[in-house]
C-alpha cells in the first residue's frame, strides 16, 4: 500500500497475510526489532477485517460500537499471524497512566475471550513464550520492547500524559525489576503515531513537557502565534528511551503517520472521533 511517510527511506515494512477467505491482512513490522530473533511483532492497519462503516474494517476494540462478533473475528485473524488463537492474547486497559504489568499464562485470554482482570494498566511485560501482549491506538505512540538476554517484551501505550511521565522508562524499569533487564541490550520500537505536523496541543501542555524536558525544547516544540505548540511525540519517546540507557542505534522510530493515513490507520483527530482502534502486538517465540 501506497504510505505517505516522514523520510525518504522506509523505517516500517509491511507483510501481507492471507486470511482463510483468501482476502488480504497487511501489517507493519520494524525489520530491527525482528533482528532480536526470539521475538514477533506486528502493527495492525485499519484493512483486514470484517468490521463496517467508520470501524472498518479491522477494528481492534469492543468500546467503539462494533458488533462484538465482527471484533473477535478480527482478533481471531491477528492471532492467526502469530500461529496463535484467541486464547493467547493479553490486552492492556489503557486509562493514560504509567502502570506496567507483569503477566503470563494465567492471564492468557484476558480482554478477548475473558474480562480484563485490571482497569488501568498501560503496559504490559512477560517473559513466557506465546503470549500476545496488545496495547491499542488511534495516534497515541505505541512502544515495543525486545530483550534478547533475558527473553523478556512488553507493550505499552505512550499518550501525551504518558509520553511526559515517561512511559518508556517506567517500561524498562519494571523489566529490569522483573526480569534483570539492562537498557543497553534492549531494541525498542516507536510505532506508527500522530507526527508532529499534526499534533498541536495547548500552552499548558506544552509547558509540561518544556518543564520535563529541559534544554530539548526546540526538538520536540513548535510554538505557534496563539500560544499553542506542535509536539513531537517521537521525539520525545525517543529522547526517554536514550536517556534511559537504550543505545540511539537500538531504537526504531516510525516513519508513518495515523494522521496522514487515516485510510490505512485509525486516527482520532482526523476522523473527529469516530474510529475503531489498531493494535501493537509482541510475542516470545515458542522454543
Amino acid at each position: 500500500m501506497n504510505y505517505k511517510r516522514k523520510g525518504h527511506q522506509p523505517i516500517l515494512q509491511e507483510q501481507i497475510y492471507r486470511n482463510e477467505d483468501g482476502s488480504r491482512l497487511p501489517v507493519l513490522v520494524f525489520p530491527a526489532l525482528n533482528a532480536a530473533g526470539f521475538a514477533q511483532h506486528c502493527f495492525t492497519t485499519r484493512l483486514g477485517g470484517v468490521s463496517d462503516g467508520y470501524l472498518g474494517t479491522l477494528n481492534l476494540s469492543f468500546t467503539r460500537g462494533d458488533d462484538p462478533a465482527n471484533v473477535h473475528e478480527n482478533f481471531r485473524r491477528v492471532a492467526a499471524v502469530f500461529g496463535k488463537g484467541e486464547d493467547s492474547f493479553v490486552l492492556s486497559c489503557q486509562e493514560h497512566h504509567t502502570n506496567v504489568r507483569r503477566v503470563g499464562r494465567e492471564d492468557a485470554g484476558a480482554g478477548v475471550i475473558k474480562p480484563l482482570p485490571w482497569t488501568d494498566v498501560d503496559g504490559l511485560i512477560t517473559d513466557e513464550p506465546g503470549i500476545i501482549l496488545g496495547t491499542f491506538f488511534a495516534d497515541c505512540v505505541p512502544l515495543l520492547f525486545a530483550d534478547p538476554v533475558h527473553r523478556a517484551v512488553g507493550a505499552s501505550h505512550s499518550g501525551w500524559r504518558g509520553s511526559v511521565s515517561r512511559m518508556g522508562a517506567v517500561t524498562l524499569r519494571r523489566m529490569r525489576e522483573e526480569f534483570g533487564t539492562r537498557p543497553a541490550d534492549v531494541l525498542c520500537a516507536v510505532g506508527p503515531s500522530i507526527c508532529q505536523e499534526h499534533y498541536e496541543v495547548s500552552s499548558d501542555v506544552a509547558e509540561c513537557f518544556r518543564k520535563e524536558f529541559p534544554g530539548y525544547e526546540e526538538q520536540i516544540l513548535i510554538d505557534k502565534e496563539d500560544g499553542h505548540a506542535l509536539l513531537n511525540l517521537w521525539e520525545v519517546c525517543r529522547i526517554t528511551l536514550l536517556e534511559a540507557g537504550v543505545p540511539d542505534k537500538n531504537i526504531s522510530v516510525t516513519d508513518i503517520c495515523t494522521c496522514c493515513n487515516p485510510e490505512l490507520l485509525f486516527s482520532h483527530r482526523a476522523s473527529r472521533g469516530r474510529r475503531g482502534n489498531f493494535g501493537g502486538f509482541i510475542m516470545i517465540k515458542d522454543v
